[in-house]
């Protein structure tokens, strides 16, 4: 199974918080990271986003359908991002796009089955995979990246 946590892009300040938008910077970043995971995503990988104004908006830079959970809204826990994943036991390839410091801390259980926190900085994505080796259950770091380094 893979797992992409995607962080949402780059947000203006102010209240109420499921209502803050993208700024011009974070719209360019959604549209960067956008196209690489076009180019880099499982054919077929589900989609799942948080209510938030700029967590839809980071989403809809992909150009692809996606659903809406408010169980991925801020203050999620990390468990119920990788229970909505269905990590790591599903079949299918996951986006999330979600929230810090739940992301991060969501990207640190997935690899190391401990609960720390973990920086995804705005934008970024941390893609993790999960496969079996013979008996062995191997969690694989795919790929770390930021809008910057695009």
């Amino acid at each position: 199974m893979d797992i992409i946590l995607w962080r949402h892009a780059e947000a203006e300040e102010g209240t109420p918080d499921l209502a803050r938008r993208l700024t011009a910077k974070g719209e360019q970043q959604a549209e960067k990271m956008a196209a690489w995971l076009k180019q880099h995503m499982p054919p077929n990988t589900r989609i799942l986003v948080s209510p938030a104004q700029r967590t839809q908006q980071t989403a809809q830079a992909l150009g692809l359908e996606f659903t809406t959970l408010d169980a991925l809204a801020p203050g999620a826990s990390p468990q119920s991002i990788l229970e909505a994943a269905g990590w790591p036991l599903g079949k299918d390839s996951v986006l999330i796009i979600g929230h810090q410091p739940t992301l991060g801390m969501a990207a640190a259980y997935a690899m190391t089955r401990r609960m720390q926190y973990w920086s995804v900085k705005k934008g970024a994505i941390w893609w993790i995979c999960n496969r079996r080796r013979g008996e062995e259950e191997q969690t694989v770091l795919r790929a770390m990246l930021t809008p910057d380094h695009i």
